[in-house]
């Protein structure tokens, strides 16, 4: 058994834009942080409201020797003077104080784009936080998930999980973990499908799925139920833009292999491959015309109509009579 740690380390720097990674090594350096000692506590406060001097209090030694993890966020927006003071601080940090300074890895000022590299050299522990944005870095976090969470899972339930759940990092990260404990660890595609039947209404990717298919009641009935169980509106928006936007590229792209398609496109194989069977049905004009549709409705759900479970409903039947445009 692995004794509990006697130190952690006085400065962190979170690198990067990824909000669920930032907010896992935020956690982390809590988590370590009580380790040391249990009554630790954590301020947050955006580098933009913090001056010299208040930081200086921040950092401060405790009267009563209480730890503390103190969080600057968007440090990416740091002055000079106030990455001056951040830089003269770690030369000597506070016994029982945590720094953690979370960074973009951007900036507009010179102080601010040099603050990594100074907090580098001063020995920080760096936590990189890199945007998950293509398919593969998708894929790749599903996988990790599921093997953190002690289980395995196969190429093709990395695709069905993402299919059903979309790529909100949060929730693939809670199916991962929910199928690794509902499966005995051991994930594949018929695990995926089980757990996930009616995932899709929940999260709009049915809606979308059966307005493209140009199912009228279908849609309807799905996007009924989401309104019902409280799904965002902009959600449900979300999935008809995509849905509509990758049939666009797929059909432009010309028919083709969509493994070979992949990288043009920058997007798996499985999806190519759906979205070339849902293109069929979709001629030049409507898919035109779909595009103003889920632009308006996006607009529409964002604040511009007054009613916005109505302006979803409007947007799928427009998207269904756009089908049948040649």
């Amino acid at each position: 058994m692995t004794s509990p740690a006697t130190t952690t380390s006085p400065l962190h720097l979170v690198l990067g834009e990824e909000e669920l990674l930032v907010e896992r090594a935020i956690r982390a350096a809590l988590d370590s942080a009580r380790l040391v000692d249990p009554t630790t506590d954590m301020t947050r406060t955006k580098v933009s409201d913090l001056t010299a001097p208040a930081l200086a209090e921040l950092v401060s030694p405790s009267l009563f020797s209480e730890g503390r993890v103190i969080v600057l966020d968007a440090a990416q927006d740091i002055s000079q003077e106030l990455a001056d003071a951040v830089l003269s601080y770690v030369k000597s940090p506070a016994d029982g104080v945590v720094l953690v300074v979370v960074h973009t890895g951007g900036g507009r000022s010179k102080a601010a784009k040099a603050l990594p590299a100074a907090l580098r050299k001063a020995g920080a522990q760096v936590t990189e936080c890199p945007k998950i944005t293509k398919p593969a870095e998708r894929e790749a976090f599903v996988r990790n998930e599921i093997r953190q969470a002690g289980g395995r899972i196969d190429a093709t339930a990395v695709a069905a999980l993402i299919d059903a759940v979309g790529s909100d990092l949060r929730e693939l990260a809670s199916a991962a973990a929910q199928l690794v404990a509902d499966s005995g660890g051991k994930v594949d595609e018929d695990a995926v499908r089980r757990y996930h039947r009616g995932r899709a209404d929940v999260t709009g990717f049915a809606v979308a799925e059966k307005a493209v298919a140009g199912d009228r009641a279908a849609a309807l009935e799905s996007m009924r139920w989401a309104m019902q169980i409280g799904v965002p509106h902009v959600l449900v928006a979300d999935a008809l833009a995509d849905a509509v936007r990758t049939i666009a590229r797929v059909s432009a792209a010309g028919r083709g292999n969509p493994n070979q398609m992949a990288g043009a496109l920058g997007m798996p194989p499985w999806k190519i491959r759906k979205a070339q069977g849902q293109a069929r049905g979709w001629g030049a004009e409507g898919l035109n015309k779909a595009m103003a549709i889920v632009a308006r409705v996006n607009a529409e759900v964002k604040g511009a109509a007054a009613d916005p479970s109505y302006a979803l409903e409007r947007a799928v039947l427009d998207l269904v009579e756009a089908r049948d445009l040649r």
